[in-house]
């Protein structure tokens, strides 16, 4: 095994612009080729303990996190591309499932998303019987190597269609859940590897919909995170509605002004060139949003130390610019010391193993700024 390197050395204007891009945000699926911190769920794999996973020592700073997560999560080539730079570098990341990626197009009217017909869904199915084994063979390969599966829900419904996740209440959630999970059982009768426990939170559609309506629904699952808040700067996670919250950073842009969006791939798109289809762009695209993501590393490693979000989908957008950029950033951040690049779930791990008080002093220092030049 590959272990992750630990070296023990011993809301503005943009902001309301940001939620205004994600009302747009959609998940498309590529064509497929071929709990309290101390009940915290152990990583998917039963792999050794990583040096890194231990109480910290007097003085010792946190390990600088780097969770990569991928919403949708249906797409083979992505699937194969990531999981093998991630085990070149020792790294684990999460993949959300939309779970009706699991049905076949010709099952889908088996799905009914609240207030909507059957077989109805802003994203598409799960295509072939081949498509569908060929994902959840992907799946099973990413579970053996230490990946995290959450949940991205089924229909990908936000603000726009007729119901959208952002009106949901208790009832609607629980049906939209209990689907999911269905979803997987039904995998699993197919080969799936995935144990429905081990499934410990997600990510909303569009980032939409209300925590405290849809908070106490996964904590009372036996669930225990969610990543669907936003935060100004990179902050730490807190509790709230009985799970942990990993909200996702806003922070300054560097290349197009410092001006402030989402850390998402699809608002990074959409601050550079209002989400334009422009693949002889690609680089250049790729280019700003590496450089965005070093930015927000250095000002949490330098600063508070909070874990680093990277949201991203599986998806080839403006010529793949950002896929491009996040497969770089992989490469390099997760073999730095002092870095760790983990699943939801084995920082939820690690932070039952600290003191309070440790915790809650990085937890009181401010939010990591990207600094303007």
């Amino acid at each position: 095994m590959t272990r992750r390197r630990w070296d023990k050395i011993g809301f503005g204007v943009a902001l309301i612009l940001t939620f205004v891009v994600l009302l747009v945000l959609g998940t498309v699926r590529p064509e497929v080729t071929g709990v309290p911190v101390a009940a915290a769920p152990v990583p998917q794999a039963a792999n050794a303990p990583d040096p890194w996973l231990r109480k910290l020592e007097p003085g010792e700073k946190p390990p600088q996190f780097v969770l990569f997560s991928f919403d949708g999560g249906g797409s083979h080539e992505h699937w194969q591309r990531f999981m093998g730079i991630a085990k070149e570098n020792g790294a684990h990341f999460s993949g959300f499932l939309s779970g009706i990626y699991l049905l076949t197009d010709d099952r889908r009217a088996e799905y009914t998303g609240p207030g909507h017909r059957p077989g109805k869904a802003s994203i598409g199915f799960g295509g072939s019987a081949a498509d569908v084994g060929t994902l959840i063979a992907d799946l099973n390969q990413g579970i053996e190597q230490g990946h995290e599966i959450g949940t991205h829900y089924n229909g990908h419904f936000c603000q726009g269609t007729a119901l959208g996740v952002g009106e949901w209440n208790t009832a609607q959630w629980n049906s939209e859940l209990d689907q999911f999970f269905a979803f997987v059982a039904d995998g699993r009768a197919h080969g799936l590897k995935l144990d429905p426990k081990k499934v410990q939170g997600g990510r909303t559609p569009c980032l939409e919909g209300k925590r405290e309506v849809y908070g106490p629904v996964l904590a009372k699952r036996g669930m225990s995170y969610d990543s669907s808040g936003v935060s100004d700067g990179i902050a730490w996670p807190f509790r709230e509605h009985g799970i942990w919250q990993f909200p996702m950073p806003t922070v300054r842009v560097p290349g197009v002004g410092h001006k402030k969006t989402i850390m998402m791939d699809y608002n990074l798109w959409y601050i550079q060139n209002q989400a334009r289809n422009e693949p002889g762009r690609a680089e250049e695209f790729a280019e700003v949003t590496l450089g965005t993501y070093e930015a927000a590393y250095a000002a949490a490693f330098d600063g508070n130390r909070a874990p680093l979000v990277i949201g991203n989908h599986f998806n080839e957008w403006s010529g793949g610019g950002f896929t491009r950029a996040t497969e770089r950033f992989m490469g390099e951040v997760c073999g730095r010391p002092e870095t760790v690049c983990a699943t939801y779930s084995e920082v939820i791990q690690w932070m039952g193993m600290q003191d309070k008080a440790v915790l809650d002093k990085y937890r009181s220092m401010p939010n990591a700024q990207v600094p303007m030049p």
